[in-house]
Order: C-alpha cells, then sequence, then structure tokens
C-alpha cells in the first residue's frame, strides 16, 4: 500500500489543463512555415528605455496569471489540441529579427509567443492559433502595467500588483457557442480569383515596415467629408492606392480583394481570449477605363457594409463550425485532414490581395498611460499577400503599420499622400534603407 505521504506527493504532481482549438485556430499549424509564420505583432513604445531585467520579471509575474497564454500545441490522432505549459517562462531578448519570425517552439520552452524589446519599445509576438488581436492586446496591455510597477515602485506605490479589476479571461470556444445552422452558405466567401501585388522581393527573411502617424480628430473629419467610417476610409484608400500605382488605373478580369478581420464579440456578446474573428472582403473590380478617389471609396464602403451585418457573419460563422462539426470528418487521422486543410487553403487563398486589420483604439488605465507613447501592430505575410496592413489608435494618434516583403513602396507613398490631400498631417517613419515614402 501507498503511504499517505506519497498520496499526497501524487496529488500534487502537476496536473495539465487541456482545450480543444478553436474553428480558426485548427488552420494555422496546419500551414505555417518560416516563410508564412502566422504571427502577428503588437507593441508598445514606452517614454523611457525598456529595462530587459524588469521586463523579463514583470513576464514571469504575468504568466502564471494567463492560462490563454500558457499552453503549448500538441498534435493528437485527430485533431490537434492545447495543453498547459508547464516549463520555464520563455527568455525576453532585445529584437534580433524582423517583425513576424517564425516563432521556434522547440527553442520557446514551447510557449508560442515571445516577447522582445528595442530602445523604448515592447514587443509582444503571438503564433495566431493560441488567440487573435483581442486576446493579444490583453495580455501586452497587463504586461505593460507589471512592468511599469516593478520600474516605478515610487510612484505607483498605490497600485495592487494584481490584474485589472474586472478583467475576464474566459477562454470559451465562442465559434461553437454562437453556432446556429444557417439555411444556406452560398454567400459566405467570395473565392474568385483576386489581384496579386508581385514585384522584386527583399532579401529572404527582411520584411519592410512603414508606419504612418495621423492626428485622429482629422482624421475622422477627413473620413467624414467623404461619408465613410474611418475603417472605410483607410481601406478604400488603400484599395484605391493599389488600383493606382499596381493596376496602373487600368480595367482588369480580377478583383482586388482587401480581407479585413471582423472581431465577433460586439455581434455575439463574447468575452473569449480564443480566436473569434470573420474575415470580409472589401471588394473592387475595375472594369471601365477611370475611376475616380471617389467612386473607388464608394465601392469599397458599400462592400463593407454588405458584409459586416449580423445576418452575413452568422452565415460565415455557420458555414465555417459547420465544416469543423461535419460527423464524417471527425474519424478521419489528422495527416489525412492536415492535407484536405492545406489543400482547401491554398486553392481559396487566390481570392485575396491583401489583409488590412484594425484592432481598435486601445485604452490604458490610470495612471499607466502617462507612460506610453504609442501602440503599433504588424502582420506577417500569407500565400499570395506580400502586402500587409494593420492599424491601432491610442491617444488621439491612429498609426498604420505597412509590412512587406516587396522592395516598391509605391503603393504605401500613394495611400500616405492621398490622406495627406485630404487635409490630414501625415508622419512616416519607415526601415527602408533608401529613405521615406514622402
Amino acid at each position: 500500500m501507498k503511504s499517505k505521504k506519497q498520496k499526497e506527493t501524487k496529488s500534487k504532481k502537476f496536473q495539465p489543463a487541456w482545450a480543444k482549438l478553436d474553428n480558426t485556430a485548427i488552420l494555422f499549424p496546419v500551414i505555417a512555415t518560416k516563410d508564412m509564420s502566422n504571427v502577428y505583432r503588437i507593441c508598445a513604445t514606452l517614454k523611457e528605455e525598456v529595462d530587459g531585467e524588469l521586463l523579463q520579471k514583470a513576464q514571469d509575474i504575468l504568466l502564471p496569471r494567463f492560462l490563454a497564454f500558457r499552453m503549448r500545441l500538441k498534435m493528437g490522432v485527430f485533431w490537434y489540441y492545447f495543453e498547459e505549459n508547464d516549463k520555464d517562462p520563455p527568455k525576453v531578448l532585445e529584437e534580433n529579427s524582423f517583425p513576424g519570425a517564425y516563432i521556434n517552439k522547440s527553442l520557446n520552452n514551447q510557449y508560442m509567443f515571445r516577447v522582445t524589446y528595442y530602445k523604448k519599445r515592447i514587443n509582444l509576438e503571438v503564433f495566431h492559433a493560441l488567440t487573435d488581436g483581442y486576446g493579444g492586446l490583453l495580455f501586452l496591455k497587463e504586461l505593460i502595467y507589471q512592468y511599469l510597477r516593478l520600474a516605478h515602485p515610487e510612484e505607483l506605490s498605490g497600485e495592487k500588483d494584481r490584474l485589472s479589476p474586472g478583467l475576464i479571461l474566459d477562454m470559451e470556444d465562442s465559434y461553437v457557442k454562437s453556432f446556429r445552422k444557417a439555411k444556406s452558405h452560398k454567400e459566405a466567401y467570395r473565392s474568385k480569383r483576386a489581384v496579386v501585388i508581385r514585384g522584386e522581393k527583399r532579401p529572404k527573411g527582411e520584411v519592410g515596415v512603414t508606419s504612418g502617424y495621423f492626428p485622429l480628430d482629422q482624421l475622422k473629419a477627413a473620413a467624414k467629408s467623404h461619408g465613410l467610417t474611418i475603417n472605410q476610409y483607410l481601406v478604400g484608400t488603400f484599395v484605391y492606392a493599389v488600383y493606382r500605382e499596381y493596376l496602373k488605373g487600368s480595367p482588369g478580369d480580377r478583383p482586388i480583394n482587401c480581407c479585413v478581420p471582423v472581431d465577433l464579440r460586439g455581434f455575439y456578446d463574447s468575452h473569449t481570449t480564443k480566436n473569434f474573428f470573420a474575415m470580409v472582403a472589401a471588394q473592387f473590380q475595375p472594369e471601365k477605363e477611370e475611376y475616380t478617389y471617389d467612386e473607388v471609396l464608394a465601392i469599397v464602403a458599400q462592400s463593407l457594409k454588405e458584409q459586416i451585418t449580423k445576418e452575413h457573419l452568422d452565415t460565415i460563422l455557420s458555414y465555417n463550425v459547420s465544416n469543423e462539426q461535419n460527423i464524417f470528418l471527425r474519424p478521419i487521422p489528422i495527416f489525412i485532414k492536415n492535407i484536405a486543410i492545406r489543400s482547401v487553403y491554398e486553392s481559396t487563398a487566390d481570392a485575396t490581395t491583401a489583409t488590412v486589420t484594425n484592432i481598435g483604439d486601445v485604452k490604458l488605465r490610470e495612471p499607466y498611460d502617462k507612460y506610453v507613447e504609442h501602440f503599433y501592430t504588424m502582420l506577417s505575410m500569407s500565400r499570395g499577400q506580400n502586402l500587409k496592413g494593420g492599424i491601432v489608435s491610442y491617444n488621439g494618434t491612429l498609426i498604420i503599420t505597412f509590412t512587406t516583403v516587396l522592395a516598391d513602396l509605391s503603393i504605401q507613398k500613394k495611400f500616405f499622400r492621398m490622406i495627406s490631400k485630404d487635409g490630414v498631417k501625415v508622419a512616416v517613419e519607415t526601415n527602408d534603407p533608401d529613405g521615406g515614402v514622402g
């Protein structure tokens, strides 16, 4: 018989939590490669130099409180799944790679995120299977709070060393919870082959980064002058820049399809820290010889309006979850599923020209907000998408960051010039060795 001490020791043995991958996360482990990492970055620039040792300590304090980030990916017989990771937290290092680089989990203690820093900037990079921009931003904000408490113990002595009051760290699969079977999935996705932006590429592994800074009030006024929301205005201007600079204003038989992720939490009353978004496509088909800027803006805005409705999002959600829940697919071994998923992805990837995502207006709690200057978000490249944009606003400034593997910056230049012509003050910075995009 086992002694009482042996039984107590056994009961204290680590028992990992586990969870199924959400409907969107299923895709990412199948298609991820070094060239297509499926890693996004959200970062914040402080008003002071970052202390790497304190940032490591802040991450190590925070991680046990954030189960959603304390997961590792495992492969079962039929599906991938998450298992709680009891390994030491990953090392916080000074930035030494381009944004969105592949996360080698075997070199990262099996964690699917990394924290780096450079001068005044804190970078959080996340493998998309773990969570979307909503979950990533929650983690980064709490990391900033924890770091600042360590860096300014006297100034922040009145702040308790805990997660923010009212923070909800729900890990439900909101896709399944919100699923309602639709009568038809006919209009869920448009699969027509789209324009692909090609050209001379940068050296392998390099990513061009160009950020534009806009006063939020001026940008709102410019969008309003066209009868648009800020998101419609920015996406429409991007599509117009592709039309003028890449297509040279010529008609064609392929549309410019700009994918726009839509956070579903507000539509389905969710606070999940897992992925919960849907993709819609801002579509512009250049059929005639010449389109004005306002014509393109109006066409793109209408395309988004038609798709960002509860009814259409219900159809997309139903289509995605129905495929996952198909009882005939459940017993198929994972290696066969992976082949099928990869094949479907490759056949639909040609329907997208680029992606522009907006993670919204970031709010930090007082008194932490006074220590932070800016937020940024950046996307890694996908099959057929050589240029992407990430939008975030903070403290009255909106920043859009374009990432690209192409050497040519003409689309970005056109984008900034068009907004500048609308009376918006634009400041631009880039890592391009040839200088600015003015």
